[in-house]
């Protein structure tokens, strides 16, 4: 039967200074449905890492010159890709100082290789799962509006070009108010209340004044806005749509 493409397999990083064992896992892990990349020290591991996209790495505990802890450390420094653990040891002090070291999994010498394969599966599911949920929590901690976007984590603008402009603490505040009530009128003492809070001063013409300065980073034309409206002997309003999440 033809094997997928390797672009479209699971790359595997054996890194093991024994030989058999090394070949008869990637033999294996081949076998159903893996490619492997094979590394018997720390040098070639770090070449192999260089030269390829590796989307798991099966680390010794013992190899010649720097060990799996010194080599998990190092990779962990770089990279993020998950690590599983292959050592003798079976002591639980040496479980909690790989996985403290940066190790996704460990497995204990001698083992069943349906086993490791079971496990590799298994961390590979828990890391793609915990990226995409990473890049889906970002996304959606954004508001997007006339072709802008609100980051609500870096606090910032994103104008249509993609440009990042920077806002103050008062003008983030104020933006995010008006793109959580679009199409309301709102007051300036509604406004000065949410801004402000108990310390509001109703008396204090900075909303105005912030109102102007975000409406200069937004408008085509600031002096004839069509985003945040003036209503006459009312207050203010947002008038574009406006979505959260994911776009």
């Amino acid at each position: 039967m033809m094997q997928p493409s390797n672009t479209l397999r699971t790359q595997i990083l054996i890194v093991d200074d024994d030989n058999d064992i090394r070949s008869l896992l990637s033999e294996f892990l081949d076998n159903n449905g893996l490619h492997t990349f094979q590394a018997t020290d720390g040098n070639d591991l770090l070449k192999v890492l260089e030269s390829e996209t590796i989307d798991l790495i099966v680390l010794d505990l013992n190899l010649p010159g720097a060990n799996g802890l010194d080599l998990c450390r190092e990779i962990r420094a770089r990279s993020s890709v998950p690590i599983i653990m292959l050592t003798a040891k079976t002591h639980p002090i040496d479980r909690i100082i790989g996985l403290e070291t940066g190790a996704d999994d460990y497995v204990c010498k001698p083992f069943e290789p349906l086993e490791l394969l079971s496990r590799i599966r298994s961390v590979l599911r828990r890391t793609k799962t915990g990226a995409v949920n990473a890049v889906i929590a970002q996304e959606a901690a954004k508001m997007f509006f006339a072709g802008w976007t609100l980051d609500l984590v870096a606090r910032h603008l994103i104008n249509p070009s993609g440009v990042v402009m920077s806002l103050s603490a008062a003008e983030f505040r104020l933006l995010k108010i008006f793109l959580e009530r679009p199409n309301r009128i709102l007051t300036r003492d509604q406004l000065m209340d949410l801004v402000h809070g108990r310390d509001a001063n109703h008396f204090d013409r900075s909303v105005d004044l912030q109102i102007s300065r975000v409406r200069q980073k937004i408008e085509a034309d600031s002096k004839a806005p069509q985003i945040i409206k003036t209503v006459r002997n009312e207050g203010y309003i947002l008038t574009a749509v406006v979505k959260t999440g994911y776009q």
